[in-house]
């Protein structure tokens, strides 16, 4: 090669001509921000995605979920959002009233009706706010009972009871079959979902006059929070937080209690941490109803067994309505929603599909615990949609906590917590008065 073409070619190769580019670097990237082990296991769905999309890369920031929410609001006010990004569904509406979520109405424009139908309803509620759908449920976890099935067994129960009388009748008898030194169910104090998961049973709406002031002295509030409190004043509950308890699988192995109300990613922990012994006598139960008169409605496998409504839980993923690579984005979030991609998800986390076709998955099919999971999902309800409840949450669980231990009544409690509540959606209502969104 003579020097002056050597010369050209060197140049051409430094000036990167467009006859020269390869296909990454024409690649349009979108920056997708996951959390937890999400962010890490979301990387081996996407060799997939990118062989079937070769224009598009995708980058994955993993973030821990401790930091998430503060990184998430640091990006926003840097106009530096992530083009996709994963959120707690009771994050939804802080991001919306911010206004850094793009809605997905148009984009679902050309999906059929039987495919949105095929996210669990409930979970999908949680995701709409104004009748505009804002995210697509990524995975989907509830409350239920984690039990022990020899000691309820001896307690006289060979089958899980239906409704809360029934298992108190069983909870009473774990209890006074082995004295003082053993409870019949862990309900940790600093947690605030079972009060409410009680009180939505009861029909209670918690909040009032579009969420601007709490209800929580509201009848069927007080009556679910009175039941509540009895699990602790009959001894059927011990007064401890999470913190207390040394070791929650030896405890449970032990029969320091029987049950149990937490959520799917504990089938990955009672499997690994159980002892081998214990094993066979453990399983998972939809939550019971106050009355047996209200069925679910029948379904493949499901069958009709009444199930008490818990609540709507779970991760969704979210377009940033400022991103310029719209397109690539929502062709990302589309191929994660797909019912395979769902099924192969659980499979690298036990995450539990937020899509119920994919629940016929074999992994999923035949794992007896998760099916319990399917069966409280057809019943499970949404806390208020409104930027606020996080910290609303963390006062329901301070005055439970403060009733258990005796130190106020229930009527007490109740009064401060609507008084607490009130004085937090004070600036809602400023809004709201203004003819302004909050």
């Amino acid at each position: 090669m003579a020097p002056p073409v050597r010369l050209l070619f060197v140049v051409l190769l430094a000036l990167g001509l467009p006859g020269c580019d390869s296909t990454a670097d024409r690649a349009v990237t979108v920056e997708f921000w996951a959390m937890g082990q999400e962010g890490e296991r979301v990387r081996e769905l996407l060799p997939e995605f990118e062989r079937r999309h070769p224009g598009i890369r995708v980058r994955v920031q993993q973030i821990p979920w401790s930091a998430a929410h503060e990184k998430l609001l640091t990006a926003y006010a840097g106009d530096a959002m992530p083009d996709v990004f994963q959120l707690g569904n009771t994050w939804i509406p802080e991001f919306v009233a911010l206004r850094a979520i793009e809605p997905l109405d148009e984009h679902l424009r050309s999906w059929p009706d039987a495919t949105l139908a095929d996210f669990f309803p409930g979970i999908l509620a949680t995701n709409r706010l104004n009748g505009r759908l804002y995210a697509l449920p990524w995975y989907v976890d509830t409350r239920l009972f984690f039990y022990r099935t020899d000691l309820l067994a001896a307690a006289g129960s060979a089958e899980p009871p239906a409704t809360w009388d029934d298992w108190l009748r069983v909870m009473t008898a774990l209890k006074s079959s082995d004295g003082s030194t053993r409870h019949a169910i862990l309900l940790p104090i600093n947690e605030w979902q079972l009060p409410v998961i009680l009180a939505l049973q009861r029909g209670a709406t918690l909040l009032r006059d579009r969420d601007q002031y709490g209800h929580f002295r509201d009848p069927r509030f007080r009556e679910a929070f009175v039941f509540y409190l009895r699990l602790f004043e009959q001894g059927l509950a011990p007064p401890v937080g999470n913190s207390q308890m040394a070791n929650l699988y030896q405890e449970f192995a032990n029969g320091a209690f029987a049950v149990y109300i937490s959520g799917p990613w504990n089938i990955g922990e009672f499997g690994r941490r159980l002892p081998a012994a214990i094993q066979p006598h453990w399983n998972t139960a939809p939550l019971p109803t106050f009355t047996d008169s209200s069925p679910l409605p029948a379904g493949e496998g499901l069958g009709v067994r009444a199930v008490g409504a818990s609540l709507a839980g779970g991760a969704s993923l979210a377009l940033s309505r400022a991103l310029s690579r719209r397109q690539a984005a929502w062709t990302l979030l589309e191929f994660l929603a797909e019912p395979e991609q769902q099924a192969r998800f659980y499979r690298l986390t036990g995450d539990l599909p937020a899509r119920q076709s994919a629940w016929t998955d074999p992994a999923l099919a035949g794992n007896r615990y998760a099916q319990a999971f399917r069966r409280q999902l057809q019943n499970v309800r949404a806390t208020p949609a409104i930027p606020e409840w996080e910290r609303i949450a963390n006062r329901i669980a301070y005055y439970a906590e403060l009733a258990i231990r005796r130190e106020m009544s229930v009527d007490e409690a109740l009064a401060a917590l609507d008084r607490d509540v009130d004085r937090i959606l004070e600036k809602r209502r400023w809004l709201l008065d203004r003819g302004l969104t909050p």
